[in-house]
């Protein structure tokens, strides 16, 4: 891979000062996931069709929030995709001590909802396209920014679809928050709802029905059991912590003390560790599921147990002599180990298409998701750095 110019200082200030500057209006746009983030897409539109840029809508079913997809420099293969999502978690019944949809500077820091998770990312590569778009480019640079990642990553299987009708890139770059950290591996993600349909009954007549909330406490008890084991017998040093997760998160069941419960409904999240696969994982649980079931039609007319999944985001996997680690590995200047994460992303799905990918971002995800969630300038400067150097790796 080539060497990298040290990009003029000048260029630097000027991405970090634009940045911020965009970072402002996004700010602006409330693009909590229940709400449309189609205003945004709409300003981020006007802004590249300003450097002669066309970009490409991909709706939902609905047509109330969209993916967006711009090419710099061409629409060949071998690019490099810059990725980040549009939608933020909400802000209610949280203690903000400033506006949230306003970008608040203070004492080195940049306040708003997004600025850590990810709209200072967005915000970097929007501030790069001017300087992309004046010269020639050996290899194209694709912003491919997604919806409702916060819920699922609901909307990126079809952005990644859409971008590979168009080109094959052979490199993302997913710009979550890691302190410009290069993070080569996150865990996967697996949401599931259990219902359990029992008989309703008075608990003084417990032989006349069947509860529900005791049916789930015997699965329940099974998911314990797995997660105990995970702990205990499989582990993958590189992760924090170490093990595949499993935590039951929510819990609904019964009207009062003394009446056996119809139904009771509860939520689990398996976060496994690359090398674990979910079904081996989960094999117990499935069999206490059909015990359940069988259990249940033997005992009341109408009793069943039902299972449905939530959300399956795929894992980052290491990739021995990746080009994107390789490549961020150039452009942050720094010969430092890549890292791991324990939360999930969006880059598992474009490796799974078959793009060698990274995650790299500006801000850290411990101010994500809070109040007064923030990012350090110092960030931005960092990222605007490693932009800079992005434009002289891929300028003629």
């Amino acid at each position: 891979m080539a060497e990298i110019q040290v990009p003029p200082a000048e260029i630097i200030d000027r991405i970090a000062a634009d940045t911020i500057a965009i970072l402002d209006r996004l700010i602006a746009f409330d693009t909590t996931s229940s709400e449309s983030n189609l205003a945004l897409i709409a300003h981020v539109e006007t802004y590249l069709a300003g450097f002669g840029i066309e970009a490409r809508r991909v709706a939902d079913d609905h047509g109330g929030k969209a993916n967006l997809i711009a090419t710099i420099g061409g629409a060949g293969n071998g690019g490099i995709v810059l990725s980040g999502h549009t939608d933020v978690v909400p802000v209610t019944d949280q203690p903000w001590t400033m506006p949230p949809f306003a970008l608040t500077r203070r004492d080195g820091r940049l306040y708003g909802r997004g600025t850590s998770d990810m709209k200072s990312f967005l915000a970097l590569a929007l501030a790069t396209v001017p300087h992309l778009a004046e010269r020639r480019l050996r290899r194209p640079i694709h912003l491919a920014f997604s919806y409702d990642e916060e819920v699922g990553c609901l909307g990126v299987g079809d952005l990644i679809g859409e971008l590979l009708q168009q080109c094959t890139p052979a490199v993302a770059i997913i710009g979550e928050p890691t302190n410009m950290k290069i993070v080569d591996s996150h865990k996967s993600i697996h949401l599931y709802e259990v219902v359990v349909t029992g008989v309703e009954a008075h608990s003084s007549l417990s032989h006349e029905g069947v509860s529900a909330n005791m049916i789930a406490v015997e699965v329940m008890h099974v998911l314990t059991r797995i997660a105990e084991a995970e702990e205990r017998l499989h582990r993958n040093p590189r992760f924090d912590p170490a093990w595949s997760t499993l935590t039951i998160g929510v819990i609904q069941g019964g009207t009062a003390p003394n009446i056996l419960a119809r139904e009771c409904r509860f939520a689990f999240d398996l976060r496994t560790v690359p090398d674990r696969d979910v079904d081996t994982i989960l094999a117990p649980f499935w069999t206490a599921v059909e015990k359940a079931r069988t259990d249940l039609a033997r005992r009341a007319q109408g009793g069943d147990i039902s299972v449905r999944r939530l959300a399956a985001v795929p894992a980052l996997r290491e990739e021995e002599d990746g080009e994107a680690r390789t490549l961020c590995t150039m452009l942050s200047g720094t010969n430092a180990p890549s890292t791991t994460v324990s939360y999930g992303a969006e880059a598992g799905y474009f490796q799974q298409a078959g793009l060698s990918t990274v995650i790299c971002g500006p801000g850290s995800i411990e101010q994500a998701h809070r109040p007064d969630e923030y990012i350090e300038i110092s960030q931005i400067e960092a990222g605007a750095r490693f932009m800079a150097r992005l434009v002289a790796f891929v300028r003629d």
